[in-house]
């Protein structure tokens, strides 16, 4: 097991701490005020996002989630990737966007390119690779419980040369960007099917008639730029042609889609871990209290080490995943897959938590990022399969290689 990452991942590395470093961390309070001025309920995206962009695309950091996203293909490995991911997750609002590298249009291009026609290619994939628009993933329902994927009551029913939308979604993240022009949905065209053959994707644009985004859900309080609306698909019609790989496929896309998709969310979860251990550590050297600054006190040097300690061992059991990635795909590493997207966003809690202690009544305001990284984080172990499910997963392929009998 080799966890080196290649030449050309770390000349990679490289541009990206420096484009960090010029360029995302002093434009994090000028957005966080723009923002601010703005209000929750206005998505417009800030100006100061394009230039980001603009510069990163300068710079050759672009796309590098997708190997063969470039002009030439940069040939990235999974492994290479996480290290990169652990990078923009520092700075979660803006570092990924900059980047073209921010959830849900990395998974939805990964589901472009690997499922989409020519022509569905042409007219999304291809604006997506190039930062022009974004999209959504509208899985999710409000009336059950979306962890288990087979309750989706979402209707996809074919009509003549088109199919009919009906269904109510909601955390459809992006859908509330400016820029998002389409949504990929998943609903049901064959509710009396095999438990995993009844559910399909389909490609709907934003602004097909029946569409309506009733609300921006916040995340404990806090109100995303791209938003996480609330949907409702009243008889929306799109062309036959607008369907996603076959009728039935839909399960197995969305499996396809989480592979990688969790390297990404785990590995920016202890980026967003090494910065709070960061602040915690410069917060404790600068307070004083008994006499003496706080990092003379053995509680907090105990909170610094067990995050230390935590943080190893999470990015370890992550990057070991990448690598079965990379050797034997998302299938052979089904059990890791499900491990690290438990761990890795149990420990950033964890981490980021003891750095609110020690920064004491100012880690819970907005004067520093931990508040926020808190509630995104805390997000994780709900979206894409609550913790219980992927604890299941890994319990179930722990018995089943124990007794003989496969996965049960």
């Amino acid at each position: 097991m080799e966890f080196r990452i290649s030449d050309r991942a770390r000349d990679y590395l490289a541009r990206l701490q420096e484009f960090m470093d010029a360029h995302i961390y002093p434009a994090e309070p000028l957005y966080t005020q723009y923002r601010a001025e703005r209000g929750p309920d206005d998505h417009t995206v800030p100006p100061l996002v394009e230039e980001l962009k603009q510069e990163a695309r300068r710079r050759g950091l672009w796309n590098l989630f997708l190997p063969s996203a470039t002009d030439p293909p940069h040939g990235l490995a999974v492994l290479d990737y996480a290290p990169l991911a652990e990078l923009t997750g520092r700075s979660p609002a803006l570092a990924p966007r900059a980047v073209n590298s921010s959830a849900p249009d990395t998974g939805n291009m990964e589901l472009l390119e690997m499922f989409a026609t020519p022509e569905q290619q042409e007219r999304w994939l291809h604006p997506l690779l190039e930062g022009r628009i974004r999209s959504a993933f509208a899985m999710t329902e409000p009336e059950v419980a979306s962890s288990d994927a087979t309750n989706i009551e979402t209707r996809i029913e074919r009509d003549g040369d088109h199919y009919v939308v009906t269904g109510h979604k909601w955390w459809t993240t992006g859908v509330c960007d400016p820029a998002c022009e389409v949504l990929v949905v998943m609903g049901k065209t064959d509710p009396a099917g095999p438990a995993h053959r009844q559910q399909s994707m389909i490609l709907v644009p934003r602004d097909a008639a029946g569409v309506r985004i009733l609300r921006s859900l916040p995340v404990f309080g806090y109100a995303d730029q791209e938003g996480h609306g609330e949907v409702v698909l009243d008889g929306v019609r799109v062309p036959a042609a607008n369907l996603l790989g076959a009728e039935g496929d839909g399960f197995a896309m969305a499996q396809a889609r989480l592979g990688p998709g969790r390297i990404h969310h785990c590995m920016r979860a202890i980026g967003m871990a090494e910065r709070a251990l960061e602040l915690m550590c410069q917060r404790a050297a600068q307070r004083v209290a008994f006499g003496g600054p706080l990092a003379r006190q053995g509680v907090v040097q105990e909170q610094i080490a067990e995050s230390r300690m935590d943080i190893e061992q999470a990015r370890l059991l992550v990057l070991k995943t990448a690598w079965l990635i990379d050797q034997v795909g998302s299938k052979g590493a089904r059990t890791e897959i499900a491990a690290i997207k438990v761990v890795a966003p149990r420990v950033a809690l964890r981490v980021v938590d003891r750095a609110i202690q020690v920064h004491g009544g100012a880690g819970v305001t907005d004067d520093f990022p931990l508040a926020a990284m808190w509630a995104h984080l805390r997000t994780l172990r709900i979206a894409d399969g609550p913790d219980e499910v992927h604890v299941r997963t890994v319990a179930r392929q722990e018995l089943g290689r124990s007794t003989g009998a496969g996965s049960l």
